[in-house]
């Protein structure tokens, strides 16, 4: 290496440390993600929430973590489903039996800017955007109906962002219980909290998580909006709070979560791919050694099974084909879907349907195809065809979901 190539290299390095130091000594930003979790304490996470209404114990809680189709599977007692996020969307499977369970007497509450198209489209309703009149500020003002839990002056967001609010289609049966508008356009309010009556239980819906973030609760007497919302929810019943739709994740996303998580040792990691980087770069060349070209071994396992395969229909051994593929069959669904096929009951369908995406009807009527030609000793081939395809139309048509 040259004279002038170590002075470049020498500037180089020092303009890579000096932009690094002014990296890692400025202030990180603030975190606005939305993330609604019980331990978060960002912005919009909501510990001071969840501990404030744990501490008032006049609530029995439970923290659910699974989807609620796994949940109201296995009998979910009496009580309100709570549920906070950014946006909460239920398949039509999971909104039948859900609202199947309100139906029975029980509670539904649902705070989040994106609702489940098909709940609102139940209640005939939609959400719009508040868009501002007088100038460009959006900062919204929170309120109540009820005269007893109105306050004269409402609760207002220091921080912008678009509001939504509820607009009725048709005829749609709901009451409005809080209201919300631009600060300073007291004239246009809008419904941003209802509740609507369905069978013997009850729905409300709530388009402003951000009302129970940690940021508005801490600001002023804000903290009062929600002490308010939890009146009208039923403190006689458990309460189950859904962990499964949240934004913000409860677990490390990466083995590298907690070395990033650090500025030091961030930078510390990217010094070292640098180094690493450099190093191949001016030592690499000098020091390598050959690499011998060593071809892989060649996977026999597809001539193998063929060969196998052609064997059992040369001899017709088409009971035995039927077996194994049924065998087959049961192995691809404990590896893929995490189901135990020890016991096929109703329960077994419905978590197969949950899981492939196929209705509980087609995978009863595979099943019963399967047992029908393992107990046929005399199986011939068309038996071993017509199984085999129907065996593949029921993964062909499976939507992905398996078991994780």
């Amino acid at each position: 290496m040259g004279k002038t190539a170590k002075l470049f290299f020498g500037f180089f390095l020092l303009l890579v440390v000096f932009l690094t130091y002014l990296e890692a000594t400025e202030p990180e930003p603030v975190n606005w993600t939305p993330s609604y979790m019980s331990d978060d304490k960002i912005p919009l996470g909501s510990l001071v929430f969840y501990e404030s209404w744990e501490n008032t114990n006049k609530w029995e809680m439970e923290e659910i973590s699974i989807p609620p189709f796994e949940k109201l599977a296995d009998s979910l007692g009496n009580g309100t489903y709570f549920f906070l996020n950014n946006s909460v969307a239920f398949d039509q499977d999971e909104l039948d039996r859900l609202l199947d369970w309100v139906n029975k007497g029980n509670e539904l509450f649902i705070s989040a800017r994106g609702i489940s198209p098909a709940l609102m489209d139940t209640l005939h309703l939609e959400t719009k955007v508040f868009i501002p009149k007088n100038d460009l500020s959006s900062k919204p003002e929170l309120n109540f109906k009820n005269s007893s839990l109105k306050r004269e002056t409402g609760f207002k967001f220091k921080n912008e962002f678009p509001p939504l609010f509820f607009q009725q289609k048709d005829s749609a049966a709901i009451q409005v219980l809080g209201q919300i508008n631009i600060q300073g356009d007291d004239k246009n309010k809008q419904p941003n909290f209802i509740s609507s009556d369905f069978g013997e239980g009850k729905i409300y819906l709530h388009t402003t998580p951000e009302a129970f973030g940690n940021y508005f609760l801490l600001t002023q007497q804000n903290h009062e909006y929600a002490e308010k919302i939890l009146a009208y929810i039923n403190n006689e019943k458990p309460v189950f709070l859904d962990n499964y739709y949240k934004a913000g994740k409860s677990f490390y996303s990466s083995p590298l979560y907690i070395l990033l998580s650090d500025n030091r040792l961030k930078w510390a990691y990217y010094f070292l791919l640098v180094g690493s980087v450099l190093f191949i770069i001016f030592e690499g060349k000098r020091k390598q050694r050959a690499i011998p070209v060593v071809n892989p071994l060649k996977n026999q396992s597809y001539e193998y099974a063929k060969t196998v395969g052609d064997l059992y229909l040369e001899e017709k051994e088409y009971p035995e084909l039927i077996s194994k593929k049924i065998n087959l069959f049961l192995e691809y669904i404990r590896m893929n879907y995490k189901i135990s096929t020890k016991n096929i009951d109703e329960e077994f369908y419905t978590l197969l349907a949950a899981k492939s995406g196929n209705s509980i009807a087609l995978g009863k009527k595979l099943f019963e195809k399967m047992e029908r030609y393992s107990n046929h000793e005399n199986a011939g081939k068309s038996e071993f065809f017509e199984l085999a395809e129907a065996i593949n139309n029921f993964k062909s048509h499976s939507n992905g979901k398996s078991g994780k």
